[in-house]
């Protein structure tokens, strides 16, 4: 289930001196409402512990740092494009969005746009905001003590939180199996610069799709599978993701089904295409089965891959009409073009941090 993103935009200008940032204790929604009516703050205290390092290192030998949870990268050193995202969730409460912008204010930082939706059912708050720290008060090279700040504010508010920096170029690794139709339109999107990220390799369980992997340029890894090699396969995999740094693992059409482990150590940046408007024809052949229920609709989706087989979170679908006249290849045609157009989307929102997953759904802020 996708949920329905409100918008907002509001701006933060540079301080005249180099302070801590203040944070409000007055709420409101939008964020330049709040700041108009917040007549008392506090300062925030900035930490001077450093953040336990996880994952992997970044492109300049720092760590990226675990907020609570979702993390944070700390250390990371940006060069030029000085734009981060910042998501966050929490309870809904007063004082969140006033109190992010006057951290960033305090900060010298510029708010470029912010997205916020609220669940009324979970009570639970989302915001994305996409802010300039090219004039941050404390030099563009020293953003880990406006992580701290973050990672202080968060726990005020019993918050997760993650901050992406933009000119950090993701990793992204494509899993294939004998179907070229989604993994040749990842690669022409790439080339064509609509995918903002590095490919730096193809793994699939067959040799058949080397060829196109040759045409683009990407070295293609073949690592065949049968029920005694699945374990040692599977180690293969994440050694080479390490290796490779790989921020994300797409799944396009790749016909296997990983192990539990696997899928708990990676489904968070692990995205599947499936050929079907889930969670109806789960599994294997939908096409086929939905055929033989004479369905008027068929669809696809794309999601995390959990260990639940296709009970991931949810980040796009789409759907097509089908008649009585349409035979099977006739659904598969008109399906492969729905998986194409929705892994897309799925990759592209992903890149640029617009997919939050709570209680096994997403809230997507859409370009």
């Amino acid at each position: 289930m996708q949920l329905l993103a409100g918008s907002s935009r509001s701006a933060a200008r540079r301080p005249s001196a180099v302070e801590a940032p203040a944070v409000s204790r007055i709420s409101g929604r939008p964020a330049c409402t709040a700041a108009r009516r917040a007549s008392h703050v506090q300062p925030a205290r900035v930490a001077h512990a450093s953040t336990p390092a996880t994952e992997r290192a970044n492109g300049n030998g720092s760590s990226p740092t675990q907020g609570s949870p979702l993390g944070s990268i700390d250390g990371f050193v940006p060069q030029a494009g000085l734009t981060a995202n910042l998501l966050l969730q929490c309870p809904d409460q007063k004082g969140v969005i006033a109190a992010v912008s006057q951290l960033l204010y305090g900060f010298g930082c510029n708010i470029v746009s912010s997205d916020q939706f609220t669940d009324s059912i979970s009570n639970q708050f989302f915001q994305r905001i996409t802010f300039d720290f090219s004039e941050i008060v404390i030099g563009p090279g020293n953003t880990a003590v406006l992580e701290r700040a973050i990672g202080e504010l968060a726990s005020r508010f019993r918050m997760k939180w993650k901050l992406a920096y933009k000119n950090k170029i993701k990793r992204l690794a494509i899993l294939v199996s004998k179907q070229d139709h989604c993994l040749y339109d990842l690669l022409i999107r790439h080339r064509s610069g609509e995918l903002r990220c590095e490919i730096p390799f193809i793994i699939s369980n067959h040799p058949d799709l080397k060829h196109i992997a040759d045409t683009f340029g990407v070295p293609f890894h073949h690592m065949p599978i049968d029920k005694s090699s699945k374990d040692s396969q599977e180690k293969a995999i994440e050694d080479l993701l390490a290796k490779e740094q790989i921020d994300v693992l797409i799944l396009a059409r790749y016909m296997q089904i990983f192990t539990t482990g696997f899928c708990e150590r990676h489904w968070e940046h692990t995205i599947n295409i499936h050929h079907s408007f889930l969670p109806a024809f789960e599994g294997a052949r939908p096409y086929h089965r939905a055929h033989e229920r004479g369905v008027k609709i068929i669809g696809a989706t794309a999601h995390f891959a959990t260990a639940e087989l296709d009970a991931g979170p949810i980040i796009d679908q789409a759907v097509s009409r089908i008649t009585h006249r349409d035979s099977v290849d006739d659904m598969i045609r008109k399906g492969k073009d729905l998986e194409r157009l929705v892994l897309a989307r799925a990759v592209r929102w992903h890149l640029d941090d617009r997919v939050m997953v709570y209680n096994n759904k997403t809230v997507v802020f859409e370009d």
